[in-house]
């Protein structure tokens, strides 16, 4: 009997990618800190909803929020740095603690106080508190290339020799 070969189709991951590379990585990085945004918030109004306090609500929030910020930024806005994932996800764990942490901080003053019948505010809050420093930090530690001593030259040129 005679086999028919199917070419394999670009993998989901694949073709997002490539259709995201068009835009400019800044860019990506708000589309993604959207979901993850959108994420948070979602989360958080469930809880809440059903009694959670607000500031445990938001511990569980960001965690989830974080988990899907980490895989989307690593599929769409950044390049492969050459890491073990686990590796990878170790930097971008300590980038992410830094960032969510001022996030959580500015949060948990303004729940408190200001957004005490309008909690979501202090979420959105908190969440540009923490954006600008979330993206320097994984471009520039989680997400960067990894450099090897022997390399010298453009990493384009690196990946020829």
């Amino acid at each position: 009997m005679d086999r028919v070969q199917i070419a394999p189709s670009p993998s989901r991951g694949g073709l997002l990618r490539r259709y995201a590379s068009r835009l400019p990585r800044p860019l990506r990085f708000l589309a993604v800190g959207g979901m993850g945004l959108l994420t948070d918030l979602s989360v958080f109004t469930i809880l809440i909803g059903n009694g959670t306090h607000p500031l445990s609500a938001r511990v569980v929030s960001l965690v989830l929020a974080t988990l899907v910020t980490w895989r989307l930024n690593r599929l769409v806005t950044f390049d492969p740095t050459g890491r073990h994932q686990a590796h990878e996800a170790l930097r971008y764990a300590l980038v992410t603690a830094t960032a969510q942490g001022t996030n959580y901080i500015v949060f948990a003053s303004l729940v408190v106080t200001t957004f005490v019948k309008f909690p979501q505010g202090a979420v959105l809050a908190g969440a540009i508190a923490g954006a600008g420093l979330s993206y320097g930090g994984h471009r520039m530690f989680s997400f960067a290339r990894r450099a090897f001593p022997h390399q010298i030259g453009k990493p384009e040129e690196v990946a020829l020799r």
